[in-house]
C-alpha cells in the first residue's frame, strides 16, 4: 500500500483552515485538516471533466466565448474546458488559495496537462464572488467547482454563491442564453429549487467520479433564458 507523503500546506484565507498536498504513489491528494477524508485526488476527476465538457459544448460555437471557472482545484475542470473550446475562447479561473495555484504550476501541473500554461487561460488569486459582482453580462458559461458544492465544507463564505443572492448575481454575470454549471459531491433538492426560483432552466445530472461505477457526483446545468 502506498503511503501518504506530505509535500506542502496552504492556508485558506479568513481562517478557513489548511489544505495539505500529499503524494501517494504516482498520484496526488489534497486533504482539508480536521476532516480526515480526501478533498480531491488526481485519481478521480471524471465528474470535473464532465462539468466542463457538458457546459462548454453548449457555447463552443459562439463568437469568442468567455468562461469563468470558480475553483482551480487540481486543474482538471480547466483542462476539460480548454479541450472543448476553440482557439478563440477565453477562460478565467478564480482560485482563492494561492498555494493551490502554486501546486498547479509545480507537482500537479503534468497530471492535468498543464492547463494553466494555455494562452487562453487566465488564473486570478481571488474569490470568484468578487468577479461575479464586478462583471455583468460578461460570460457565456460560469462553472462553479467550489468547495463541496452547495453544502460547503472548506469555507463558509462560499455559501453565498449558492444562495438566492449569489444565483441572481450569476444570472447577471451571464450573457443571454448562457449556462451556469455547478458541481456537487451529492444532491441538494433545496439548491435545485433555488436555481429554478432564480429564473434558470435546470437539468440535474448524476455522473461517476471515476470510470463507470462507484461514487457518483451531482451536476446542475442551469440555462439562462433569452433576453
Amino acid at each position: 500500500m502506498n503511503r501518504y507523503k506530505l509535500l506542502d500546506t496552504a492556508l485558506i484565507p479568513d481562517d478557513g483552515g489548511e489544505l495539505r498536498l500529499f503524494e501517494v504513489g504516482d498520484e496526488f491528494v489534497i486533504k482539508l485538516t480536521g476532516t480526515g477524508g480526501e478533498l480531491m485526488s488526481t485519481r478521480t476527476h471524471g465528474s470535473e471533466d464532465a462539468l466542463a465538457e457538458i457546459a462548454c459544448k453548449k457555447i463552443v460555437n459562439r463568437p469568442q466565448p468567455r468562461v469563468l471557472i470558480g475553483g482551480l482545484g487540481m486543474g482538471f475542470t480547466l483542462a476539460s474546458a480548454l479541450r472543448h473550446l476553440g482557439g478563440n475562447a477565453g477562460v478565467v479561473v478564480a482560485e482563492l488559495v494561492g498555494g493551490v495555484i502554486e501546486w498547479n504550476h509545480g507537482p500537479l501541473g503534468a497530471k492535468a496537462g498543464n492547463p494553466i500554461a494555455d494562452p487562453r487561460a487566465s488564473v486570478r488569486e481571488t474569490d470568484v464572488a468578487l468577479i461575479l459582482k464586478e462583471e455583468k453580462n460578461a460570460y457565456d458559461a460560469i462553472l462553479l467547482d467550489v468547495d463541496n458544492g452547495p453544502e460547503g465544507l472548506t469555507h463558509t463564505a462560499n455559501d453565498w454563491l449558492y444562495s438566492m443572492d449569489g444565483l441572481k448575481t450569476c444570472m447577471q454575470a451571464l450573457r443571454a442564453e448562457g449556462v451556469l454549471a455547478v458541481w456537487s459531491a451529492g444532491p441538494d433538492r433545496d439548491f435545485t429549487e433555488r436555481l429554478k426560483k432564480s429564473g434558470f432552466k435546470v437539468e440535474e445530472l448524476k455522473v461517476y467520479a471515476h470510470g463507470k461505477k462507484g461514487t457518483r457526483h451531482t451536476l446542475w446545468m442551469a440555462d439562462k433564458p433569452k433576453a
